[in-house]
């Protein structure tokens, strides 16, 4: 109860802001932004305390991590290696974040650059180089780790409750 309530007090003012709710209407891993970034956030706090690294600013830098409006589907301007710089412009405008917490944002994609280094094919409109996307702390590895591991528990989690409704579906049309 201690830990949860500390995190509350870290990210109340964040969780309550007019603007950071306006994230439930953005889908993102069969859920919205806001649930994903709250993930992400409580689970960089978590990891930040087991490893001893600042972990307010990796729970304030997790839960702004995708603090922009939109999909990366819907607008050539924010992509996955884009919306970094835009998530960190945004949190430092309506939240005045500090360098670090802004640059914990900007470096977050670090997993994304490397797969897109290695296998450049992969999207070719988007030019990387992995360095540029490289976090500076350990609180951004750390950011970036739980970024990673949400993400992949928001799609496995999506995909088998979409496969359950497809298989569902297929068995009523065969009974009727």
């Amino acid at each position: 109860m201690k830990i949860k309530k500390e995190y509350k007090e870290i990210t109340s003012e964040i969780l309550n802001d007019e603007n950071f709710s306006k994230l439930k209407e953005d889908g993102h891993h069969g859920s919205n932004r806001y649930e994903h970034c709250k993930r992400v956030s409580y689970m960089s706090f978590l990891m930040a305390k087991l490893l001893k690294a600042n972990y307010k600013d990796t729970a304030i830098s997790g839960l702004l991590h995708d603090y922009f409006h939109g999909t990366t589907n819907s607008n050539e301007d924010i992509s996955y290696l884009t919306h970094p710089i835009t998530s960190a412009k945004n949190a430092k405008k309506d939240f005045n974040i500090n360098k670090e917490e802004e640059e914990i944002i900007r470096t977050h994609m670090y997993h994304y650059a490397l797969v897109k280094h290695t296998f450049p094919f992969i999207n070719k409109r988007e030019k990387v180089t992995a360095k540029d996307y490289k976090p500076t702390s350990k609180e951004g590895y750390i950011v970036c780790l739980s970024d990673l591991l949400v993400s992949i528990f928001e799609v496995l989690t999506f995909k088998v409750r979409y496969n359950t409704c497809l298989y569902f579906i297929f068995l009523i049309n065969l009974m009727f």
